[in-house]
Protein backbone atom coordinates (compact mmCIF):
# COMPACT_ATOMS: atom_id res chain seq x y z
CA UNK A 1 0.00 0.00 0.00
CA UNK A 2 2.57 2.46 0.87
CA UNK A 3 4.46 2.08 -2.45
CA UNK A 4 1.40 2.29 -4.32
CA UNK A 5 0.93 5.48 -2.58
CA UNK A 6 4.46 6.90 -3.42
CA UNK A 7 4.17 6.07 -7.14
CA UNK A 8 0.89 7.94 -7.18
CA UNK A 9 2.00 10.62 -5.92
CA UNK A 10 5.19 10.47 -7.85
CA UNK A 11 3.05 10.04 -10.35
CA UNK A 12 1.00 12.90 -9.81
CA UNK A 13 3.63 15.41 -9.74
CA UNK A 14 5.05 14.15 -13.31
CA UNK A 15 2.03 14.66 -14.71
CA UNK A 16 1.76 17.84 -13.62
CA UNK A 17 5.49 18.66 -14.52
CA UNK A 18 4.05 17.59 -18.04
CA UNK A 19 1.11 19.47 -17.89
CA UNK A 20 2.70 22.86 -16.63
CA UNK A 21 5.76 22.62 -19.16
CA UNK A 22 3.16 22.35 -22.27
CA UNK A 23 1.10 25.04 -20.63
CA UNK A 24 3.82 27.45 -20.38
CA UNK A 25 4.78 27.52 -24.07
CA UNK A 26 1.08 27.56 -24.88
CA UNK A 27 0.69 30.82 -23.61
CA UNK A 28 -1.13 33.45 -21.93
CA UNK A 29 -4.15 33.36 -24.71
CA UNK A 30 -4.56 29.88 -24.69
CA UNK A 31 -4.64 30.04 -20.60
CA UNK A 32 -7.38 32.71 -20.84
CA UNK A 33 -9.51 31.33 -23.61
CA UNK A 34 -13.14 30.91 -22.45
CA UNK A 35 -14.16 27.14 -22.82
CA UNK A 36 -17.20 24.83 -21.54
CA UNK A 37 -15.93 22.70 -18.94
CA UNK A 38 -15.75 22.52 -15.25
CA UNK A 39 -13.91 25.55 -14.77
CA UNK A 40 -13.75 28.34 -17.45
CA UNK A 41 -10.01 28.98 -18.57
CA UNK A 42 -7.13 26.15 -18.46
CA UNK A 43 -5.53 28.47 -16.00
CA UNK A 44 -8.91 28.12 -13.53
CA UNK A 45 -8.67 24.62 -14.07
CA UNK A 46 -4.90 24.80 -12.96
CA UNK A 47 -5.58 26.75 -10.20
CA UNK A 48 -8.32 24.46 -8.80
CA UNK A 49 -5.93 21.39 -9.44
CA UNK A 50 -3.64 23.18 -7.03
CA UNK A 51 -6.04 24.63 -4.53
CA UNK A 52 -7.25 20.77 -4.28
CA UNK A 53 -3.71 19.51 -3.60
CA UNK A 54 -3.04 21.99 -1.31
CA UNK A 55 -6.66 22.10 0.93
CA UNK A 56 -5.66 18.31 1.19
CA UNK A 57 -2.29 18.37 1.96
CA UNK A 58 -2.92 21.37 4.65
CA UNK A 59 -5.61 18.81 6.32
CA UNK A 60 -3.29 15.74 5.81
CA UNK A 61 -1.35 17.65 8.69
CA UNK A 62 -4.17 19.37 11.10
CA UNK A 63 -4.83 22.88 9.29
CA UNK A 64 -8.36 23.02 7.61
CA UNK A 65 -8.51 25.81 5.28
CA UNK A 66 -11.67 27.92 4.83
CA UNK A 67 -10.75 29.28 1.46
CA UNK A 68 -8.87 28.17 -1.43
CA UNK A 69 -5.37 28.90 -1.59
CA UNK A 70 -4.95 30.63 -5.10
CA UNK A 71 -7.81 33.77 -4.40
CA UNK A 72 -4.40 34.85 -2.66
CA UNK A 73 -2.23 34.32 -5.22
CA UNK A 74 -0.95 37.12 -7.57
CA UNK A 75 1.77 35.81 -9.59
CA UNK A 76 2.80 35.41 -13.25
CA UNK A 77 1.99 32.02 -14.75
CA UNK A 78 5.49 30.85 -14.25
CA UNK A 79 5.55 31.98 -10.56
CA UNK A 80 2.66 29.69 -10.54
CA UNK A 81 3.93 27.16 -11.91
CA UNK A 82 7.17 27.20 -9.54
CA UNK A 83 4.94 27.07 -6.64
CA UNK A 84 2.12 24.59 -8.07
CA UNK A 85 5.48 22.18 -8.81
CA UNK A 86 7.17 22.87 -5.31
CA UNK A 87 3.66 22.02 -3.90
CA UNK A 88 3.02 18.87 -5.56
CA UNK A 89 5.76 16.94 -4.36
CA UNK A 90 4.48 17.46 -0.66
CA UNK A 91 2.60 14.64 -1.12
CA UNK A 92 5.04 12.20 -1.74
CA UNK A 93 7.28 13.88 1.40
CA UNK A 94 3.85 13.06 3.41
CA UNK A 95 3.58 9.18 2.26
CA UNK A 96 7.23 8.88 2.64
CA UNK A 97 7.07 9.86 6.40
CA UNK A 98 4.09 7.89 7.03
CA UNK A 99 4.51 4.18 8.24
CA UNK A 100 2.10 1.56 6.62
CA UNK A 101 -0.55 1.69 9.69
CA UNK A 102 -0.43 5.37 9.79
CA UNK A 103 -1.52 5.69 6.17
CA UNK A 104 -4.50 3.01 6.84
CA UNK A 105 -5.64 5.34 9.70
CA UNK A 106 -8.19 7.88 9.81
CA UNK A 107 -8.38 11.59 9.31
CA UNK A 108 -10.73 13.79 11.13
CA UNK A 109 -10.72 17.25 9.11
CA UNK A 110 -13.57 20.06 8.05
CA UNK A 111 -14.23 20.71 4.98
CA UNK A 112 -13.99 24.48 3.56
CA UNK A 113 -17.77 25.11 4.62
CA UNK A 114 -16.79 23.86 8.57
CA UNK A 115 -18.39 20.40 7.90
CA UNK A 116 -16.75 17.73 10.19
CA UNK A 117 -15.98 14.43 7.70
CA UNK A 118 -13.32 11.55 9.04
CA UNK A 119 -11.82 9.71 6.08
CA UNK A 120 -9.17 7.01 5.77
CA UNK A 121 -5.67 8.65 5.25
CA UNK A 122 -4.78 6.70 1.80
CA UNK A 123 -8.35 7.51 0.53
CA UNK A 124 -7.18 11.27 0.79
CA UNK A 125 -4.17 10.44 -0.88
CA UNK A 126 -5.84 8.82 -3.49
CA UNK A 127 -8.81 11.34 -4.16
CA UNK A 128 -5.70 13.93 -4.36
CA UNK A 129 -3.78 12.31 -7.46
CA UNK A 130 -7.27 11.31 -9.02
CA UNK A 131 -9.21 14.61 -8.63
CA UNK A 132 -6.13 15.98 -10.30
CA UNK A 133 -5.77 12.99 -13.21
CA UNK A 134 -9.75 14.46 -13.79
CA UNK A 135 -8.97 17.96 -13.93
CA UNK A 136 -5.78 17.53 -16.09
CA UNK A 137 -7.82 15.53 -18.54
CA UNK A 138 -10.06 18.30 -19.05
CA UNK A 139 -6.90 20.88 -19.78
CA UNK A 140 -5.73 18.40 -22.57
CA UNK A 141 -9.44 18.51 -23.43
CA UNK A 142 -9.21 22.42 -23.58
CA UNK A 143 -5.88 22.53 -25.53
CA UNK A 144 -6.98 20.12 -28.26
CA UNK A 145 -10.03 22.72 -28.17
CA UNK A 146 -7.34 25.42 -29.10
CA UNK A 147 -5.49 23.40 -31.72
CA UNK A 148 -2.57 22.28 -29.60
CA UNK A 149 -2.42 18.35 -30.54
CA UNK A 150 0.76 17.25 -30.25
CA UNK A 151 0.60 15.98 -26.19
CA UNK A 152 2.57 13.75 -24.23
CA UNK A 153 0.61 11.06 -22.85
CA UNK A 154 -0.53 11.79 -18.97
CA UNK A 155 -1.91 8.11 -18.30
CA UNK A 156 -0.37 6.35 -14.94
CA UNK A 157 1.42 3.36 -17.29
CA UNK A 158 2.83 6.07 -19.34
CA UNK A 159 4.94 7.21 -15.90
CA UNK A 160 5.58 3.53 -15.15
CA UNK A 161 7.06 2.65 -18.31
CA UNK A 162 9.27 5.94 -18.36
CA UNK A 163 10.32 5.67 -15.36
CA UNK A 164 10.90 1.67 -14.91
CA UNK A 165 8.76 1.18 -12.39
CA UNK A 166 7.27 -2.53 -11.62
CA UNK A 167 4.15 -2.72 -9.72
Amino acid sequence: MKQLLLNYTQYNHWANDRVCGILIKAGPKILDTELKSSFSTIRKTMYHIWDAETIWYKRLNGESLSYWPSGKFTGTFDEFTWQFLADSLLLNSYVKGKTYNELLGALEYHNTKGTKFRTMIAGIIQHSVNHATFHRGQVYTMLRTNGITELQPLDYIAFLRENQIEQ
